[in-house]
């Protein structure tokens, strides 16, 4: 595998451009043909190690009317602070090496003279180290520990381990990880308190990395997606992180029980969705969703959302829009106007200011908002 191409069809997380080849390391392939890689992610417990970063910076799940669960719970929890140590962040920081002492060149006129390279030449003894190819490190089964001496030094409470897709079509976009999913997640670190002994609805979890992190506080964690594929690779990343939570033991698999329903619609008291609002049909029906979820559910709920707004220029208005956070927005509004009788909803946005407590980057676009009936 020297060199990762890309379809005109294929949709990559961005995550995965900023950190270097040995966090992102190849352990399989599964059914589908595609590369499976497993990433490190650093956790903060310690709550003022971090300040706030959410002035740094600048899809894909289906949600159908019945999800299939993957059932995780909480049976330790975590040491709350003074844990150090080198993790494996999945976004890094971006450093720009820049010359020092360069002088600028200036024309006749007092312009900028840039001097171009011959695009067939190269300079034999180059000022600066060659920019390397990143290329995925592949690894055999039984070398799945081999993710550095810096992993193995630092304690296991504070690693969360992800096995992920890096570039996949549009439908299969729920095998990646998203910066909207590290942004919720984040935020259930910061909220640990509100989640003791809750039981906790995730709506369209693909690698299950959120309702791994609320089940490391929550009493039961429902954590729902579509396709065989994607919740085998959801059901491993539970098992990987047992350190952190206890996995369920389901009958059958990826089914639902009686007692698996009687339980959801008794004690569910908080749902979660992440990064599932970039289609404008797919955003209605998880909104549908929770408005009908709203009415089965025996006890009042909070619906906690996130989604990076993505900029783009389109041809159409000619100018930089991002109409599926407007979309989102939209049905926001229209959920907190909305009145069924006796049940109302109150919308508060989650601003983006709270101290980190998982490393990645975090960026303006980034956006949540709590929804919660009463």
């Amino acid at each position: 595998m020297d060199e990762v191409t890309f379809k005109s069809d294929t949709v990559l997380s961005d995550v995965h451009l900023y950190t270097p080849n040995q966090r992102h390391l190849m352990v399989r392939l599964n059914s589908m043909g595609q590369p499976v890689f497993l990433s490190q992610f650093k956790l903060l417990w310690n709550q003022d190690s971090q300040t706030d970063s959410g002035t740094m910076g600048g899809d894909h799940r289906d949600v159908p009317r019945e999800e299939t669960p993957a059932r995780t719970g909480s049976t330790r929890s975590p040491p709350g602070r003074g844990h150090s140590g080198a993790g494996f962040p999945l976004q890094a920081g971006v450093h720009a090496a820049g010359q020092e002492g360069a002088g600028a060149q200036l024309d006749e006129d007092g312009d900028l003279d840039v001097v171009r390279r011959p695009r067939a030449a190269s300079d034999p003894d180059p000022a600066w180290p060659p920019r390397d190819k990143v290329h995925p490190m592949i690894l055999a089964q039984e070398e799945e520990d081999v993710l550095g001496d810096e992993a193995q030094e630092s304690s296991t409470h504070s690693i969360i381990k992800i096995e992920h897709t890096m570039a996949t079509p549009l439908e299969d976009v729920g095998k990646q990880v998203w910066r909207g999913a590290l942004f919720l997640a984040d935020y259930l670190l910061f909220q640990r308190d509100l989640f003791q002994g809750r039981t906790v609805l995730e709506l369209g979890a693909g690698t299950g990395f959120t309702s791994i992190i609320a089940a490391t506080a929550a009493q039961t964690v429902y954590c729902t997606d579509v396709g065989a594929d994607l919740l085998a690779m959801c059901q491993r990343n539970i098992a990987l992180n047992s350190h952190l939570t206890a996995p369920g033991d389901p009958e059958v698999p990826f089914s639902w029980s009686e007692e698996d329903i009687s339980d959801l619609y008794g004690h569910t008291t908080i749902l979660l969705a992440a990064e599932v609002f970039y289609d404008d049909d797919l955003t209605d029906a998880l909104f549908k969703t929770l408005f009908r979820l709203a009415h089965r559910l025996k006890n009042a709920c909070t619906a906690i959302l996130s989604v990076e707004k993505r900029l783009n220029f389109t041809l159409s208005h000619l100018d930089v829009t991002c109409e599926a956070y407007d979309h989102f927005r939209a049905c926001l509004r229209q959920l907190e106007q909305l009145q069924d009788g006796q049940l109302r909803f109150a919308v508060e946005p989650v601003e983006a200011t709270f101290p980190q407590h998982l490393e990645y980057e975090r960026i303006r676009q980034l956006v949540g908002a709590l929804a919660g009936h009463c």
